[in-house]
């Protein structure tokens, strides 16, 4: 059994103890405070990014956002393709007077339209004033912090590491297609300068043939005429 009293000083002492400590006041609205850097505040939207595929209000606990949208048809790309239709968003809302900033509809949205935002001064006299829309949920988007760094040590992402194979492929294919055009290119000049020497040879043959052919057939035909006409004129004297 404990001595009557022992209570009341321990809670005494504790009081004495920090009476005595110096108070760290934050002086806030004069001094921002310095938040983590994975605060949850509000909720931004990327509006390029969604698809309006309206997985982040069928898995909202608290059914706090509202979304509208309409069908379109979007011609085809090519001539003779398909039409096709898309979703357009007309309304984005989210009624944070109900959100309980779980941050499942962040984690489950497939196409990265949604994030946290640090920012948390948006209180409102009257709570009907707490649903925003899309516009405000869009200023928001560019109080997002930038994402940290990744760990050097880490594994590379599948995504990056499937581009990055894609692209080596696509660059060892252009490549062998510029080689295979240069020895094309060179074979065919190859051949080109091959011909042009056969036609030389055989041009230059025959017109020495030729030459030496008729070189030297009136060379015999005058010896022949002077031979014939010096013995003429020896048996006429």
């Amino acid at each position: 059994m404990g001595i009557p009293g022992s209570g009341l000083a321990k809670g005494l002492a504790v009081t004495l103890r920090t009476m005595t400590r110096k108070s760290h006041t934050a002086q806030y609205p004069d001094a921002q405070p310095e938040l983590p850097p994975r605060t949850r505040g509000v909720i931004g939207l990327f509006e390029e990014n969604c698809t309006v595929c309206m997985l982040c209000a069928r898995e909202c606990p608290d059914w706090c956002i509202y979304i509208d949208s309409h069908k379109e048809t979007v011609p085809p790309a090519a001539p003779g393709g398909r039409e096709r239709s898309r979703n357009v968003l007309d309304r984005f809302a989210i009624d944070f007077a109900l959100c309980m900033y779980c941050g499942i509809c962040i984690e489950v949205c497939p196409f990265d339209a949604l994030f946290w935002s640090p920012e948390f001064e948006y209180a409102e006299e009257d709570i009907r004033d707490l649903t925003h829309e899309r516009d405000k949920l869009r200023e928001w988007m560019w109080t997002v912090p930038a994402p940290p760094a990744l760990d050097p040590r880490a594994e590379e992402p599948k995504e990056i590491a499937a581009a990055r194979k894609a692209a080596d492929k696509l660059a060892a294919e252009a490549a062998a297609a510029a080689a295979q055009a240069a020895e094309a290119a060179q074979a065919e000049a190859e051949r080109g300068s091959g011909g042009t020497d056969a036609s030389g040879t055989a041009n230059g043959t025959a017109s020495g043939t030729e030459s030496g052919t008729a070189s030297g057939t009136e060379n015999d035909t005058a010896s022949g005429t002077e031979s014939g006409t010096e013995n003429g004129n020896g048996a006429a004297s």
